[in-house]
């Protein structure tokens, strides 16, 4: 992937890994746009970085991703790098019911409707433009962390998503590439890194490893522990999510902590 000289549009840019990515772009001599939920923050990563162009925008919302698409061509004809980064992450226990059906599918709405709709909302302009798609999945797409098992499955289906995407633009010129990265030190993961036998790597370190592959051409990129949790996927299965499991089961609510509303308590990237 050639990485200056780009427009790049960043989902959930305001914090965690999609700043790091940001930041990273803008130095290399990118002109950089990233959205996120929340003005505050928007602005005051935007007095840090002036040459950062920020907008609010929800991914959660489809007329707002049609609001940012009309504006965004308009705005910046010559886009051709989407990153689909944000999403949302809930500790759930599925073992007992819930009220709240609908929020139940929050991190589907986000994660997966999310990535869906950006991506059909700009891919003319990408077309056009013969640009590059960017999915941010996880190595939870290969092996589930059960304490949150909605999440877990939401970056399989990215997985699987981004697979057929690639197939169906292949002759479109459009670059279709998945970050999977492994556990990464951000707000969204404050809890699991209480975890025993958990190694974390922070975000400026995810870009570093992630830089290094795209410069190599590579379209499916697993960096650091999310290529071994892979390889332990194919490997031995069942001891590798039991592994998981021992270290994720101590996180999940339980059922005084969801009386208190704790389930509805997002960890948002963006």
């Amino acid at each position: 992937m050639k990485l200056i000289g780009r427009t790049m549009l960043i989902t959930g840019g305001s914090a965690g890994i999609g700043l790091a990515f940001a930041r990273k772009f803008l130095e290399l001599g990118n002109e950089v746009i990233v959205t996120g939920r929340r003005q505050a923050v928007l602005d005051e990563i935007k007095a840090q970085h002036p040459k950062l162009h920020t907008i609010q925008s929800d991914v959660a919302d489809p007329e707002q991703i049609g609001a940012l698409a009309s504006r965004v061509k308009a705005e910046f004809p010559t886009l051709d790098v989407l990153m689909n980064n944000a999403g949302v992450m809930l500790y759930q226990n599925l073992s007992i019911p819930t009220a709240d059906l609908a929020g139940l599918m929050t991190e589907m709405n986000i994660n997966v409707g999310g990535v869906i709709r950006m991506t059909s909302a700009f891919i003319d302009i990408l077309t056009a433009n013969k640009g590059t798609v960017i999915n941010m999945s996880s190595a939870l797409a290969f092996v589930p962390s059960p304490c949150t098992p909605i999440y877990c499955a939401t970056k399989a289906a990215i997985h699987s998503f981004t697979q057929s995407l690639r197939f169906q633009l292949e002759d479109a010129g459009v670059e279709v590439i998945e970050v999977m990265p492994p556990a990464v030190k951000t707000e969204m993961t404050t809890e699991l890194s209480k975890a025993d036998g958990l190694t974390m790597i922070d975000p400026d370190e995810l870009v570093t490893l992630t830089l290094k592959s795209l410069k190599a051409g590579a379209r499916e990129i697993r960096p650091g522990q999310a290529n071994a949790l892979a390889f332990m996927r194919r490997l031995a299965p069942d001891f590798i999510n039991r592994q998981l499991w021992k270290s994720a089961k101590q996180f999940v609510p339980a059922r005084a902590a969801l009386a208190t509303g704790r389930r509805d308590d997002p960890q948002y990237s963006g």
